[in-house]
């Protein structure tokens, strides 16, 4: 009986030390939008990437579409939004070489930041 009683009151020592304390928060409408809107954002501007011409001339230009995917992977949630801003203000027909022309100045600015290294003739400013 001793055996018993001792072996139920370290059952539930270890039940409670095991219960740990919840904590629960109240998310914002605010929060909950701007989340989703960067999501959308970055969805938007893969699927700008995923059109043949883009690639293509993103080839022509000597940049892979990996160093893009990565570049945009390291960019903040308002640089996603600006760039596809930017994007929606081109005029009709434009919208490839301008976007082509963006990028670039996009990748020269991280180049020249030092954050990557793609294009050898541009020196990182230390």
């Amino acid at each position: 009986m001793l055996k018993k009683s001792i072996s139920m009151l370290l059952a539930f020592a270890f039940l409670g030390l095991s219960v740990m304390p919840l904590q629960a928060a109240m998310v914002s409408t605010d929060e909950l939008v701007s989340t989703q809107q960067a999501a959308m954002d970055r969805q938007d501007l893969a699927a700008v990437l995923d059109r043949a011409d883009v690639q293509q001339k993103l080839v022509t230009m000597g940049v892979s579409l990996d160093e893009v995917e990565q570049r945009i992977a390291m960019m903040t949630d308002a640089e996603v939004a600006q760039l596809n801003q930017q994007i929606a203000d081109l005029p009709a027909g434009a919208d490839v070489v301008s976007l082509l022309v963006l990028l670039f100045i996009v990748f020269v600015v991280t180049d020249v930041i030092g954050a990557t290294d793609i294009f050898p003739f541009i020196r990182p400013v230390r």
